[in-house]
């Protein structure tokens, strides 16, 4: 009988240490569990992606321009296909009192960047450079556009003035094309900006101003007064007639 007890005893022993042992075992699993989400808790949450650059929504149109007379100093046909263009994307060019018009067809020393107060008539006009890729030679006439990325040069279409930002070139504006002949536009980084190869003296100095990388670059002093006339939600028309 008292070998029986001891084998009991030996028996119910064993169980208590194996039980004990995948207590310890269990509890120990757990620790590394709590541990483990311990250090994924206090790990820093991965860094967010700047957010897309989001177009501003159109409205619908303040006035749709039917069939103006040509304003002094900017070529009928030039003007005319600007207006057509305008009424065409009426829907995603929320202001239409005023536009602007780059006028290709003259040559950089010439102020062929207009500013157009449609209900008045009223333009202003400014020096703009043309593309590095529009004018290889660097004769001061542009020769052809492009849409290319990577081309530097002018493209021409309708434009959609967006926002300001500051960028390499300092105060800037982006634009959108929305046109197949400048839809890559903001891909681009093709913008309104100033830049010293723009200012009037580079014309006494050359005969022409300097050129861009395809973007409509004014004179220096005068990017502040663009920008004012201008503003976002109105159109930019830039062709050669």
């Amino acid at each position: 009988m008292g070998r029986v007890t001891d084998n009991l005893n030996s028996v119910q022993t064993r169980r208590a240490l194996i039980r004990s042992a995948f207590v310890m075992a269990s509890g120990a699993a757990v620790s590394a569990c709590v541990s483990r989400s311990m250090e994924i808790a206090a790990a820093p949450a991965p860094a967010a992606a700047p957010a897309p650059y989001v177009p501003p929504i159109p409205k619908a149109p303040e006035m749709v321009v039917r069939n103006p007379a040509s304003p002094p100093g900017i070529r009928p046909e030039l003007f005319k296909r600007a207006v057509a263009s305008l009424n065409r994307h009426s829907m995603r060019i929320p202001s239409h009192d005023r536009i602007a018009i780059a006028d290709f067809t003259s040559a950089s020393s010439k102020p062929r960047f207009f500013l157009v107060n449609m209900g008045t008539g009223e333009v202003e006009s400014f020096l703009v450079a043309h593309g590095i890729g529009s004018d290889p030679e660097h004769t001061g006439l542009l020769h052809r556009f492009s849409n290319d990325v990577g081309s530097e040069a002018t493209c021409e279409g309708t434009f959609l003035t967006a926002d300001y930002y500051v960028g390499k070139h300092g105060d800037s504006q982006r634009l959108l094309g929305l046109d197949p002949t400048n839809n890559n536009a903001f891909d681009r980084a093709i913008v309104v900006h100033s830049a010293w190869y723009a200012n009037p003296d580079m014309i006494g100095k050359h005969g022409k101003l300097g050129r861009s990388q395809g973007c409509f670059a004014v004179g220096e002093n005068e990017l502040a007064k663009v920008f004012e006339r201008l503003g976002p939600g109105r159109m930019i028309y830039s062709a050669k007639v």
